[in-house]
């Protein structure tokens, strides 16, 4: 038997257990169901299609059951699954698809009229609406048998797109091995076992959305109730019914469900803690849930190792308040200084991760994978340092990047878009601090000579071309940017001048 097969594994132990729900459609599946219904997709895909392993199957959907079952059959045959970002705009699209070449592309209702604007689509032999999956997962089972594939642990199956400090998209290659260790880092630190259970809304293309909990509670037989979105209302009254164990968000996330007027009348005694990634966690809302029972598990990751890399135990969380813990149990870390020698304790430095749970590199893009791994070693871009316990704080993010509810914003993407307007001369975009999102993006711009634009100009540009948590919130006009010794802008200026 396949070894990363886990579903089957879970077919024969529990059969009858609750592996996954619906809650949209109220729709469900014992792990018996589950894992018969991928089987079918399986056949139904070497069959239909002719799909190969290494294929790649592109998706274009919010989160539903048919994408979880979509990244099982991947598991299963060997081929590729590639989330698609539903928040991008066409254009944006078009670089994805353009560079994972997929062989078979499926899009929800919602989306279907973005694929007359993308480009790269006229060159995906398969286009099918994702209700053909549908068909197949609500179906009795066929008892249909798929052809075997062998799966080998370094095979490639997922590719998660992270934008790259140039603003060009990176196809960050999951692998099986990755998937096993990261679920076996998360149960070691999170306690995790077959009876516990948690609500999934959080984007299927981020790795948060797979890799936090889905694909660790699968492999320890656990189940969840999938959501298609993040409603605060609906998660808290989840909470109680299902007797939710364990719950994952970004600080945005926590927030909001504080502020629901629920929040005070929910039944919080089955969940062991949250945990807390993205951005450090306010103080006072660390209180906040910790007076309703809930305690909170910060820590750190990203989408090349892990995610689930670094995790400060509850009983730390005020003490060591704004660090990330300690590396997980089969994560190895080092601090380097700009010479290349390690950092002391107390020193400040870029932080390296050695461990099964790195990525082999990005989807067709060698030099860049050359950049960010030495001999095994990822260069996470992140400064941080450790204090004389050994706890780890994050002193500064990769380099411009600033994180607006949850999500990675990179300027160099969003100032590369924005000097396409034909009036700008000069643009730096920097993250400021936002009450609701954490950061938001400001904007600085140098019009060419005897030109006007307002902020409601340069919005109005961006709708429809640029999704909108990376366009930014605050335009400001300036003669000129301001520049450092060696004439680049200098965006330390530019900070300063927004507190």
């Amino acid at each position: 038997m396949n070894p990363f097969d886990w579903t089957a594994k879970w077919a024969l132990y529990t059969p009858s257990r609750l592996a996954l729900r619906d809650y949209p459609r109220q729709l469900e599946w014992t792990y018996k169901e589950f894992d018969e219904r991928i089987n079918n997709l399986v056949a139904y895909l070497q069959n239909t299609i002719g799909l190969k392993k290494g294929d790649r199957i592109a998706v274009l959907s919010r989160n539903r059951a048919e994408y979880v079952f979509l990244f099982f059959a991947c598991m299963k045959a060997g081929w590729i699954l590639v989330p698609l970002n539903f928040r991008l705009m066409p254009l944006e699209l078009d670089v994805l698809l353009t560079d994972a070449a997929p062989t078979v592309l499926f899009f929800e209702d919602e989306f279907a009229g973005y694929l007359p604007e993308i480009n790269a689509v006229k060159n995906i032999a398969n286009q099918k609406n994702i209700n053909e999956v549908s068909n197949l997962i609500t179906a009795e089972n066929s008892e249909t048998i798929p052809t075997e594939c062998v799966i080998e642990e370094n095979d490639v199956v997922m590719i998660l797109y992270t934008a790259g400090t140039t603003g060009l998209p990176k196809g960050a290659m999951i692998t099986p091995k990755m998937l096993f260790w990261n679920s076996i880092n998360t149960s070691l630190r999170l306690d995790l076992t077959s009876a516990d259970h948690t609500q999934s809304y959080a984007p299927f293309f981020h790795t948060g959305g797979w890799n936090v909990l889905l694909t660790p509670f699968i492999h320890h037989g656990a189940s969840h109730t999938l959501l298609d979105g993040f409603e605060p209302d609906l998660i808290l009254k989840l909470i109680a019914e299902e007797k939710t164990t364990l719950l994952f968000g970004v600080p945005t996330m926590l927030q909001m469900l504080a502020d629901s007027d629920l929040f005070e009348k929910t039944d919080f005694s089955s969940v062991r803690y949250a945990i807390v990634g993205g951005a450090p966690m306010p103080k006072p809302l660390i209180d906040l849930w910790h007076s309703k029972g809930v305690f909170i598990r910060q820590g750190y990751g990203l989408t090349e190792v892990g995610p689930n890399c670094f995790s400060l135990h509850q009983d730390d969380a005020i003490r060591k308040k704004g660090s990330i813990g300690f590396p997980n149990f089969y994560i190895d870390t080092k601090v380097v200084n700009e010479k290349g020698s390690e950092c002391n304790a107390n020193e400040v430095g870029e932080l390296w991760l050695q461990s099964p749970v790195v990525t082999p590199g990005y989807w067709k893009k060698p030099d860049e994978t050359k950049k960010a791994i030495t001999d095994g070693w990822f260069h996470t871009g992140d400064m941080v340092q450790y204090d004389d316990e050994g706890f780890f704080y994050v002193v500064d993010r990769k380099k411009n990047m600033f994180i607006s509810g949850g999500e990675n914003v990179y300027p160099a993407e969003v100032e590369k878009f924005l000097y396409t307007h034909p009036d700008i001369k000069e643009v730096a975009v920097i993250g400021i601090p936002d009450e609701k999102w954490g950061e938001v993006g400001h904007g600085f711009i140098a019009l060419k000579d005897d030109e006007k634009l307002s902020e409601n100009d340069l919005k109005n540009y961006c709708k429809g071309k640029l999704a909108k948590y990376k366009t930014p919130k605050y335009f400001s006009f300036l003669k000129e940017l301001p520049k450092n010794a060696a004439g680049k802008i200098d965006r330390k200026q530019l900070i300063n001048t927004t507190i």
